[in-house]
């Protein structure tokens, strides 16, 4: 093998498409924008959804129920989950909770649930606790630490005006 054939048909600087440079180039004449309608001219774009008129996909197909879509998403660890992935007397943050696979996907708050029984003294540092987690994190002599949450969403700054 030879190091000049290493690198074959691997192009660090790929060349920019040169349009409209006649029909020897292979992009002359319509300069890829095909023949007649509105694809053809300056300026033209469509929305994301447009099907060329054809009755949308999107609008075609039933929604169901409500998406909220400012709602906050919350990962839940099972306290009995903690004993296989953390040793004794060491501390539990929403990092080292994700490093370890326990709460997978992207979350904005932590919550450590109560099913399962804790063995180990461990400093839980969470965003939510439930009841019973509390109560088996202090049996098992350990500490549950709740981190602030963002801060809520005031709607409406502005004070009433005074009626006259």
């Amino acid at each position: 093998m030879n190091l000049t054939e290493v690198n074959r048909g691997i192009e660090k600087h790929k060349k920019r498409k040169r349009v409209g440079r006649g029909p020897g180039s292979g992009h002359g004449k319509t300069s890829g924008r095909g023949h007649k309608g509105q694809g053809q001219c300056s300026g033209y774009s469509m929305h994301v959804g447009f099907e060329g008129g054809q009755f949308p996909l999107f609008r075609r197909i039933p929604k169901r129920g409500f998406n909220n879509m400012w709602a906050r998403t919350i990962a839940s660890v099972n306290v009995g989950d903690l004993n296989e992935a953390f040793k004794d007397g060491e501390e539990v943050t929403p990092q080292a909770v994700q490093d370890r696979n326990l709460a997978k996907g992207r979350y904005e708050f932590l919550k450590i649930l109560g099913e399962g029984e804790l063995k180990r003294k461990l400093k839980i540092t969470a965003h939510r606790f439930s009841a019973s987690a509390l109560e088996k994190i202090k049996a098992a002599g350990g500490e549950a630490v709740v981190l602030p949450g963002p801060k809520p969403v005031v709607k409406n700054k502005m004070k009433p005006k005074p009626s006259r």
